[in-house]
């Protein structure tokens, strides 16, 4: 588990953020964010003030990243691709989750290493990791200036027979009410200004499916899912979108299996997959492809004999 507690012992009472930055070796603005979160606890209780003082026995809650020995797509001085696979959440969504793709970089790259941006944990494929805090600010700045070319791979119910462009406001719901509408994304006039283009590059007459690549100029949370759903292309394997209640309550709760998946969406995991990065970092031009064969993940992902036990 990549939190844990360990227990310190405090020899000379002490400012708490002194200590976990002199002695554990964290920055004083890490130092306060974990006091006020609730990290160190005293006698079991937590301490949230960050000018509180500390003596004796601590416990300390940190994290400790852990390994599956994910091997990157691309690394340069500043930065390092990795090629996340579908299912692979990119920061934990609570203490308790096992693994994350901040686990992978921060076991190989250190403490100081941190992910520039997100793709869903559905969604497979490039994520840009800066390796250092100064290339981290570059980085972040350049998505902020819309600096970063981004492609992806959809596979796509029905025929989608010629380009498009969609510019559709996407609104996350503030009701608060059910887990299910705190989630989704739609179309609304109320929403941010988005843009995704779409080109068709094979359709597949078998299963009424087409290969798409997915441009977006945008950078909206589920931007590309939403927009195909809008244009009536929703992708292979999507859990969210065009999905009755019952099948988005039981995929939340996770409760459906991936024979479950390929019956009711197609796949057993949304076909959607972040394949190229294209940017300028201090002067030098990068383009990143992924060395995934989505195609091949695509057929895997749709055939019932992969998921069959004997």
């Amino acid at each position: 588990m990549p939190f844990v507690k360990n227990k310190y012992f405090v020899e000379k009472k002490q400012r708490a953020v002194f200590y976990i930055v002199n002695e554990l070796g964290y920055t004083q603005r890490e130092a306060q964010r974990f006091i006020s979160k609730g990290r160190v606890l005293v006698d079991g209780e937590k301490m949230l003030k960050t000018a509180g003082e500390i003596e004796g026995e601590i416990e300390f809650i940190y994290f400790e990243p852990i390994t599956k020995g994910l091997k990157n797509t691309y690394e340069s001085e500043e930065f390092v691709v990795f090629d996340k696979p579908s299912g692979v959440l990119v920061h934990p969504q609570t203490k308790r989750t096992p693994y994350s793709l901040i686990d992978e970089l921060k076991f190989q790259y250190g403490r100081d290493a941190n992910i520039a941006h997100r793709i869903d944990q559905e969604t497979s494929g490039l994520v840009l990791c800066a390796k250092n805090k100064i290339s981290e600010r570059k980085i972040k700045m350049m998505f902020q200036e819309r600096d970063m070319k981004k492609k992806y791979l959809a596979m796509v119910h029905g025929e989608m027979k010629e380009s498009l462009v969609v510019e559709a406001p996407l609104l996350r719901s503030q009701d608060q009410s059910s887990a299910m509408v705190r989630m989704v994304v739609k179309v609304h006039e109320d929403g941010k200004a988005s843009k995704t283009s779409f080109k068709p590059l094979e359709y597949f007459a078998d299963k009424d499916m087409t290969l798409v690549e997915c441009s977006p100029y945008t950078g909206r949370q589920h931007q590309i899912r939403v927009h195909l759903f809008h244009v009536k292309h929703t992708i292979v394997g999507e859990p969210i979108y065009g999905q009755s209640e019952e099948m988005l309550v039981k995929f939340l709760d996770k409760e459906l299996s991936p024979l479950d998946r390929i019956s009711n969406g197609g796949a057993s995991r949304l076909l959607l997959h972040a394949c190229e990065l294209e940017f300028e970092l201090d002067s030098i031009v990068y383009h990143i492809k992924s060395k995934t064969d989505f195609l091949k993940v695509c057929i895997d992902s749709m055939n019932v004999n992969n998921f069959l036990t004997e």
